[in-house]
């Protein structure tokens, strides 16, 4: 199974080791920076990349649960701001992209 899928703006992982699938949402301009992470059924993970508009694609991924977010844009906050609902599934989704990095695939 493939373990990467990604758009222009939505990045999907699936972990092989631990059978779970996550999604991260990251939008970045001169503005400043938004990064979204969830933790995504394996029914979302293969329609990912099916819709021809990626808006579609991170419609889908929003749908699922939401583990930490990040903004920090000159436009509504005026630092960063960190929310985390669930640190051990955004834990774990760290440690899939640090093993898709190391060529483990």
């Amino acid at each position: 199974m493939k373990t990467m899928k990604n758009g222009n703006n939505w990045t999907a992982y699936y972990d092989p080791d631990t059978g779970r699938y996550f999604a991260q949402i990251m939008y970045t301009s001169r503005e400043g920076r938004e990064q979204y992470n969830y933790e995504i059924t394996q029914d979302i993970y293969n329609r990912l990349g099916s819709f021809g508009d990626d808006n579609d694609n991170e419609s889908l991924i929003r749908t699922a649960k939401m583990t930490y977010s990040f903004e920090n844009t000159m436009y509504g906050t005026l630092g960063p701001e960190r929310t985390l609902w669930d640190e051990e599934a955004n834990e774990s989704m760290k440690k899939a992209v640090r093993k898709r990095g190391k060529g483990k695939k």
